[in-house]
């Protein structure tokens, strides 16, 4: 079972989904029903249930059931159905749409990529233009050390449920992809996931609106970065 601390800064937001589908799934002892007591507007099933040789995706929009599993990575995917759920729908209907369109082939092509980068990695940013500008360009020092202040201010949020289960042992290497389109400040999650879900089409989504993140650069999110030689790091900040 997993093991979450709810107070730090990438958790935190996804609390309230989080700590009833951890309690209800050591109780339940299965994920899936765990899930499916938050009463999702989509139902969670075991793995087992999605056909040999069936698009994951399809089979979601066929039959509006999840097939999960019993790990971190699905643990993460259902707070995320629960949390943002019509933005998910959203998701898996492009997906779906594009299946339909051209079958499943071995590239996904630019719009899958682009809906697959989203679901696994997206994070989105309330910030000050100047944390923009400096985003934009990577220019890391400036986006960090020359405007460190300006992220008092600043939100990010984790949107991906892979880089969810990444954080679950934080490493200095993490980066997420942030969608260029600046998040609409003092949203509820319901008004958020309404404005992300109108914003996802077609033709955006091919242009690859993403911007990568090394978010352990984040002041507070890592003790390490209090010292402005860790953004010095080229592995992590590249340019």
């Amino acid at each position: 079972m997993l093991h979450i601390d709810w107070q730090t800064p990438w958790f935190a937001p996804w609390a309230l989904h989080g700590e009833k589908v951890l309690k209800a799934w050591q109780q339940l002892g299965q994920l899936p029903q765990a899930l499916n007591a938050q009463k999702p507007i989509i139902q969670f099933v075991p793995q087992a249930t999605l056909p040999a040789g069936t698009a994951y995706e399809a089979f979601i929009f066929n039959t509006g059931q999840v097939p999960t599993r019993d790990n971190a990575h699905d643990f993460f995917n259902g707070l995320c159905w629960l949390r943002f759920p019509h933005t998910k729908r959203r998701l898996n209907q492009l997906q779906a749409q594009a299946i339909a369109r051209d079958g499943v082939q071995s590239q996904r092509g630019p719009l899958r990529d682009a809906l697959t980068l989203l679901d696994e990695n997206a994070a989105l940013l309330l910030a000050t233009p100047a944390l923009w500008q400096a985003l934009q360009a990577k220019d890391w020092p400036t986006l960090f050390v020359t405007h460190r202040t300006d992220w008092t201010h600043a939100q990010l949020m984790l949107f991906g449920h892979a880089s969810l289960e990444k954080l679950l042992q934080a490493y200095k290497g993490i980066t997420v992809h942030v969608l260029n389109a600046p998040m609409p400040a003092q949203l509820n999650d319901a008004d958020l996931d309404t404005w992300l879900c109108q914003l996802l089409h077609d033709d955006w989504l091919q242009t690859k609106p993403f911007i990568p993140l090394p978010i352990m650069g984040i002041p507070t999110w890592c003790a390490e970065n209090e010292n402005p030689d860790f953004y010095a790091d080229k592995n992590v900040f590249r340019t």
